[in-house]
């Protein structure tokens, strides 16, 4: 029972504040007269009053969240606030529950897979709105509020290691928890600040720059236009989103280092970014050759700008896409998707397993086949100068073992809905990864797929975001038995 009114307190108290957020694409149909104002003051007001009403009977509970309290804070959260977040679409743009839910989730995950179609003539702000969500999610709406929530009175060390990504949760980049948040959030906003600024400067609209750059740094890929980035046709405006996109699959840590701290050699000397950097380059170079081979571009100039973008684009999960992949040569497509299941850095905006998961992987493979021949050697795995504890090893090659099982059974029942192999395949490879595009059924928009394979596919973003064990944990038995 205190654990159902911790629960019913926080995420109260999280709808209300969240309510909020509605009021800059409210300001914006005021603005631009776009007749969706009634739609959010709706929206905002039926948010605020359910979050009032579960917030207010509770008001004075305390009690500090524990680790299995995290867990179900941030997977319900997650879930009630997609189904909020849904409303807009449902009222603005007559969208079905599930096309509503689906776009939501995509939207808070910074999927970027999309049912809508026509956005060139939706309204402007709610056009905005769908980037907006992207923002959120890509840091993760629970950070913001364990920022704040220490002045209402409440922790939030277990939200916090619920909601971050990768393998080290409980590392802090300074001493206080809120701190963390706020830290991380001032570099989110200034990073989003300086890619609307060059977005604009390359030729932008201002409406088009702050909103691709709300989803270009939280690495979500929505876009304003059907075309997406193709859509301008600019090297200078693809050059942008490279070097952003870039930026916000690197660990938020590094950036602290590198520019709160004034230590820019940060990303050079950090494992996890130098491999990062490297692997990106090495895929860029490789289908670029690839894509002037087989003369699907007559120059290596152009079949590099195409590449490299494309690139960058999957291996942040961001989605963006300047051609249609899906109609590359030979392997191009696969390999594009193979990449996405590495992804970017730890503790970034970005999806995928993350890189310092597949670094100690391959760095632990070695010691495996040394201990078959050597059964009683010992010998500990470094990243650098630090040794990586058993458990941390242990945990990586659990997650990477879940990660393909639920891969591999989402697979199947998406499958069952009636599905090709091409399209399931990479309808769950761009979902679990939080990349957005696929191929075959689903290389333009999700669409024309079943309402069974939406909510499949929605469950699948919400995991890969949550990164599976969120999730998974709150169907275990034990996790229920006090």
């Amino acid at each position: 029972m205190r654990r159902l009114r911790l629960i019913q307190r926080l995420i109260g108290l999280f709808t209300l504040l969240y309510s909020l957020t509605l009021l800059p694409p409210l300001l914006l149909s005021l603005l631009y007269r776009d007749q969706a104002h009634l739609t959010f003051l709706l929206c905002m007001a039926l948010t605020a009053i359910i979050g009032f009403v579960l917030w207010w009977p509770v008001r004075r509970f305390r009690r500090e969240p524990k680790t299995r309290d995290g867990f179900i804070i941030v997977a319900l959260f997650w879930f009630v606030l997609a189904l909020l977040s849904s409303l807009p679409f449902q009222i603005g743009t007559h969208l079905s529950l599930t096309n509503a839910f689906f776009e939501s989730v995509s939207a808070f995950t910074t999927t970027g897979a999309t049912v809508i179609t026509g956005l060139d003539s939706l309204p402007p702000s709610i056009l905005f709105y769908r980037q907006q969500l992207q923002w959120f999610g890509g840091m993760g709406v629970i950070v913001l509020a364990v920022a704040i929530l220490p002045m209402l009175g409440i922790g939030g060390l277990q939200l916090y290691k619920a909601e971050t990504p990768g393998p080290f949760k409980e590392e802090k980049i300074v001493p206080r928890l809120a701190q963390t948040a706020r830290s991380f959030w001032l570099i989110y906003l200034g990073l989003t600040i300086a890619c609307a600024l060059a977005y604009w400067l390359a030729g932008m609209s201002l409406f088009d720059a702050v909103a691709h750059s709300l989803s270009t740094i939280s690495t979500g890929g929505f876009s304003t236009h059907d075309a997406s980035l193709a859509w301008f046709d600019s090297p200078l405006v693809e050059a942008v989103a490279i070097f952003f996109m870039a930026l916000g699959g690197i660990n938020f840590s590094i950036h602290f280092i590198a520019l709160l701290r004034r230590r820019p050699l940060a990303y050079f000397t950090d494992i996890e970014v130098r491999t990062y950097l490297l692997y990106m380059s090495i895929a860029a170079l490789l289908i670029a050759g690839e894509l002037y081979r087989s003369h699907y571009h007559d120059d290596f100039v152009s079949a590099m700008r195409y590449s490299l973008f494309q690139t960058v684009s999957v291996i942040t999960s961001t989605g963006f896409v300047t051609e249609d992949f899906s109609r590359w040569p030979d392997f191009i497509p696969v390999l594009l998707f193979f990449l996405s299941f590495v992804g970017g850095c730890a503790g970034s905006t970005a999806g995928g397993m993350k890189v310092i998961r597949f670094i100690l992987m391959f760095k632990q493979s070695p010691r495996l086949i040394l201990q078959l021949v050597h059964p009683r050697l010992v010998r500990p795995l470094k990243l650098g100068r630090r040794v990586v504890p058993e458990r941390v090893i242990d945990a990586v090659w659990g997650f990477f073992s879940v990660y393909i099982a639920t891969f591999a059974v989402i697979m199947l029942l998406l499958m069952a809905t009636g599905l090709d192999q091409i399209t399931a395949f990479s309808a769950v490879a761009t979902s679990m990864n939080n990349m957005g595009p696929g191929l075959g059924a689903v290389a333009s928009n999700f669409q024309g797929i079943s309402d069974t394979a939406k909510w499949l596919l929605a469950l699948a973003m919400l995991m890969g975001r949550l990164e599976i064990f969120t999730v998974l944990v709150l169907l275990t038995p034990e996790f229920w038995r006090t």
